[in-house]
């Protein structure tokens, strides 16, 4: 994150209206603005702080995935501890979020939908949600990490560069698939009820 935020500042350290904007500028500009409209077509609605969050973890996890290219270098992604706490941040920021949005009673009510009887159920949901996020993100960054070091060991010269090129593509999907679960949660714990009935009736 240090890295990210030193390449940022030293990109952006020039930021002014009259200054054109370099190569540099115009590609992190391409990057941010390419989140933010991912995050508006999935939550339906301007959604700038969620970008800040939301595009912190996927900026993150790329990068550290990408980095499964470099030799010797074990991408932070592919350690539980590194994930479950990305999990985690997520399991906070959804009610976070949800509060801010609904207020703290109308969130907590979220948790008592259709009925109180679900009320356990709900929270053991919550809970399941932060689990497959660790565990889907630890578990296919870790397994490709395993199967290159074995592929390096059968074969030195060729299959290094497949499972790289492979390594690359399947570490971009992933951060996409983890931002945009995360993007998913936090829009349900912000969704405006009146707005979700009023849809399904037009429906």
């Amino acid at each position: 994150m240090a890295v990210l935020t030193g390449i940022s500042m030293l990109i952006t350290r020039k930021l002014c209206p009259d200054v054109p904007p370099n190569r540099w500028r115009t590609m992190l500009e391409v990057i941010v603005q390419g989140i933010q409209s991912q995050i508006e077509e999935i939550s339906r609605r301007p959604s700038r702080n969620l970008l800040y969050f939301v595009g912190t973890l996927f900026l993150f996890i790329a990068t550290s995935n990408l980095m499964l290219v470099m030799p010797g270098f074990d991408p932070p992604t592919a350690s539980l501890s590194t994930t479950a706490a990305l999990a985690f941040s997520v399991l906070i920021a959804v009610p976070l979020f949800g509060m801010t949005s609904r207020g703290v009673g109308g969130y907590l009510k979220t948790y008592m939908q259709p009925s109180v009887i679900m009320l356990p159920f709900n929270i053991i949901s919550e809970f399941s949600r932060g689990i497959s996020l660790a565990i889907r993100l630890y578990g296919n960054i870790m397994s490709g990490a395993v199967i290159a070091a074995i592929l390096l060991s059968v074969a030195p010269f060729f299959f290094p560069v497949v499972m790289d090129v492979l390594g690359l593509l399947t570490g971009l999907i992933q951060a996409y698939i983890f931002a945009i679960l995360a993007t998913v949660y936090i829009s349900s714990a912000t969704a405006d009820p009146s707005t979700s009935k009023t849809e399904k009736k037009t429906q």
